[in-house]
């Protein structure tokens, strides 16, 4: 999701040392690869499309038995009164790094991502956009994850954050984003044993067909973000036809959603026209890029769009 800036921080505190006991408590089992397999990188699942070992990004989410294992965690997430997606604890080795990236893809478009960290040095260095922080042990931030960002680990520990997904609440924007107290005004949220803590996650969010109407949100951000890599005619002219080709795809859709509807009839003709897209996309979008992160336009509509427009396990 993109922000006014590329961190903020929460005004909350989170108990260190609880947070550690119950992250030192996992079992070696409970850690397994990065998602993208970097080096040095490693994860422990917390909510998860069905609660198991599952990076996916669809489904019903729910705890896992390590999550249900550490009920500060569990409290901690629940406290902020939003629903959750795919949440993780994140590991880090020494002198390791997060590539530099941005998040383009379809899941980012509407989610944010947050960090508490658990186990940090000072050495561990956040970059995003041009800019740098160090993120304290029990402190909250977010970050722009749509600009380019990357993580080094400079110290000679393992660093930890517990990373967690969500779309927010108003309530959470605005605490999130909205006017910071003064840091000894903010409040400490300790370990309670006797809470009752009402964790929410998210349903499996797909339809069978995408929405016209999300397919026009969707198209309309990638247009409004579409700058030349070189401006040259032949790029603004390849730009022109790209956006008159995005313009006439989701007209395109909008009709097959009328013909067909998007519980599943009709499948097959909305993978024709998404496969038709992507063919004619190909040519015009070489040398167009996002203006704030240069991925590649082609790349974008690929991973924010195209891969999500139709659910073949469903309907």
């Amino acid at each position: 999701m993109r922000l006014s800036r590329p961190f903020f921080q929460l005004p909350v505190l989170f108990d260190v040392e609880r947070l550690q006991t119950e992250v030192a408590a996992l079992p070696v089992e409970a850690w397994g690869p990065h998602p993208d397999r970097a080096p040095g990188n490693s994860a422990s699942r917390l909510i998860s499309a069905g609660g198991g070992e599952t990076d996916a990004v669809h489904g019903q989410m729910l705890p896992t038995r390590w999550l249900n294992e550490a009920p500060y965690l569990r409290q901690v997430l629940a406290g902020f009164g939003v629903v959750w997606s795919r949440s993780r604890l994140m590991r880090l080795a020494p002198g390791a790094v997060v590539p530099e990236h941005a998040d383009i893809n379809y899941h980012w478009h509407t989610r944010v991502r947050l960090h508490i960290p658990v186990f940090t040095r000072p050495e561990v260095r956040f970059h995003c956009d041009g800019e740098v922080v160090h993120m304290g042990a029990g402190e909250a931030w977010i970050f722009d994850n749509w600009r380019r960002h990357h993580v080094e680990n400079g110290s000679e520990a393992e660093r930890v954050h517990l990373v967690a997904d969500t779309t927010g609440t108003a309530a959470f924007w605005q605490f999130a984003c909205g006017p910071t107290p003064p840091r000894e005004q903010w409040r400490t949220v300790g370990w309670e044993p006797s809470a009752r803590s009402q964790l929410l996650t998210e349903h499996d969010q797909r339809s069978s067909v995408m929405p016209a109407a999300e397919v026009q949100l969707l198209i309309d951000d990638l247009r409004a973000e579409i700058t030349l890599a070189a401006d040259t005619p032949e790029v603004r002219s390849r730009a022109a036809r790209f956006d008159l080709m995005l313009q006439g795809f989701v007209q395109d859709w909008r009709q097959l959603c009328g013909l067909h509807g998007i519980a599943g009839e009709g499948k097959a003709d909305f993978q024709r026209l998404a496969g038709a897209v992507h063919q004619a996309a190909r040519p015009l979008a070489e040398g167009l890029v996002m203006r704030t992160n240069r991925a590649g336009a082609l790349l974008v509509l690929e991973k924010r769009v195209l891969q999500h427009l139709v659910a073949d396990d469903l309907g």
